[in-house]
């Protein structure tokens, strides 16, 4: 249209306090610019990076982002992704590679573009954005059998499939090494938390009293480990070294700074959300999966 038009329709739009109605251009044209985003927490500092990422990637293309939490809960995956669906997004993007039939069934009768974030896939046909849970796990307990740990515990919250990855990677790290013992291992379904992490040292060393090592599954259970040990006068590492997982902020800072595995949590959203607006416009992405992978970070503690 002409600048002239253009200037009486802005104008026409300024006094009448005229809002688009995003739903019915989705009726007409039958897919919105809604991107869908699915994450297990909102408090947990490794997901609000993920969002970050996100956000950053998708903004210039004036793409909306309708993010849920699933609480690590299949039902409530399942229950976001009937409610959001409605919306007739434009793509998916989710965290994880493994969820419930309900939700594989809703995805393959949306046939929509969907990435995973957080992990990598193994299956061609499944776009997905991270690095190897596994061999993370792996590294990190190498790491301290080669740094003459014997008795490496490994501390469990919250047991979700990266979790339980990262622990599988532990356990054939030990296996190898011939250190393997099913006693050094803890693992509960409560959500990972400082506080948890001090309670679990204490049941641990109950069990094993003679532990050299723990690898924590998160950073915060290693913050709440350290804590513990200072209040028990346990040295860290000096009598017992302990590492954690994703490279928090503060655990630069503690004291003993923490051994941990850095995770690229920020290029992993934008990473992800690059591919599935690709995927969108149509253009064939060069590789279904992108591993961005990870970072040991040797300090103090270990």
């Amino acid at each position: 249209v002409s600048d002239a038009l253009r200037a009486r329709v802005a104008a026409a739009v300024a006094e009448l306090g005229y809002v688009p109605n995003r739903a019915a251009r989705s009726l007409a044209t039958a897919r919105s610019n809604v991107i869908v985003v699915l994450v297990p927490s909102l408090s947990n500092a490794v997901f609000t990076a993920v969002l970050a990422g996100i956000e950053d990637a998708l903004q210039a293309d004036g793409y909306q982002i309708l993010i849920g939490n699933t609480k690590y809960s299949d039902a409530e995956e399942e229950k976001l992704l009937n409610i959001y669906l409605q919306s007739q997004p434009a793509g998916i993007l989710l965290s994880g590679l493994t969820h419930s039939p309900k939700v594989t069934q809703l995805l393959a009768a949306a046939r929509l573009p969907v990435v995973s974030m957080m992990d990598l896939s193994t299956a061609p046909e499944q776009y997905a954005v991270g690095f190897s849970q596994y061999q993370a796990g792996y590294t990190m307990t190498r790491y301290l059998i080669d740094k003459g740990r014997r008795r490496i515990g490994f501390m469990g919250a919250q047991l979700d499939e990266r979790t339980l990855k990262r622990a599988e990677g532990y356990r054939q790290a030990m296996r190898e090494a011939g250190l393997a013992d099913p006693a050094l291992e803890t693992m509960v379904a409560d959500p990972s938390t400082i506080a948890l992490g001090a309670e679990l040292l204490g049941r641990m060393l109950a069990v094993t009293p003679d532990l050299d090592a723990i690898f924590c599954c998160n950073d915060d259970l290693a913050h709440g480990a350290i804590y513990q040990c200072q209040r028990r006068g346990i040295a860290v590492p000096g009598k017992l070294a302990i590492c954690g997982f994703n490279d928090l902020p503060a655990s630069a800072w503690m004291n003993p700074s923490v051994t941990t595995i850095a995770t690229p949590r920020y290029k992993v959203g934008y990473e992800a959300a690059s591919l599935l607006r690709a995927i969108i416009h149509g253009d064939t992405p060069a590789q279904s999966r992108i591993d961005l992978g990870f970072m040991l970070m040797a300090r103090e503690s270990a």
